[in-house]
């Protein structure tokens, strides 16, 4: 247990990177999707998604789960603290297959398979938000608020709906007059 600290500090961190991780990528999907016609664009965000998914994400992601699992191994009395730790857990495993599922975006981008437009990672896109409230929740407070679970996929399963249904796809040229300007 006197290592315990430690591996909570690690956990911790590799968490924050795994995040940063899913946090960007989908974004970098929008840039990607919205630019297909200029294909040297195309080739440096190819390659920016490459490296955040390999050697950001994916380590992080690794070492997360990992250290997630020596957290309990060492301290096997979190699985009596209640159904915060089964939420946790449940929720840390969505968010371990919505990182596959980037990488599966990432091949399809990458071959030109990939059918879905700016309007869906921009949605999608806020999953990992909406996962890491209830993961932080749970650890926090030690407890499942359900009310408040309620209250958040709610929440977000509007803003899903408001961008898929509403957003508009932005006026590119705008956005390449204004950086003309600068």
């Amino acid at each position: 247990m006197e290592f315990y600290q430690y591996i909570l500090i690690f956990h911790i961190m590799a968490f924050m990177s795994w995040m940063a991780g899913l946090f960007y990528l989908p974004r970098l999907f929008v840039y990607h999707v919205e630019h297909m016609d200029k294909p040297d664009y195309i080739k440096v965000v190819e390659i920016q998604e490459y490296k955040l998914y390999k050697y950001i994400d994916m380590p992080a992601m690794i070492a997360t789960v990992i250290s997630g699992v020596v957290m309990f191994t060492l301290n096997p009395h979190l699985f009596d603290m209640g159904a915060w730790a089964y939420a946790k857990i449940a929720v840390v495993l969505l968010l371990v297959w919505y990182d596959l599922s980037m990488n599966h975006y990432r091949k399809q981008l990458l071959t030109k398979t990939c059918t879905k437009n700016g309007k869906f990672f921009r949605a999608y896109n806020e999953f990992p938000t909406l996962l890491s409230i209830l993961i932080v929740t749970y650890v926090v407070l030690k407890d499942v608020p359900v009310i408040f679970t309620g209250i958040m996929i709610v929440l977000f399963a509007v803003i899903v709906y408001v961008l898929l249904k509403h957003a508009r796809e932005p006026n590119l040229n705008v956005v390449e007059e204004e950086l003309k300007k600068l």
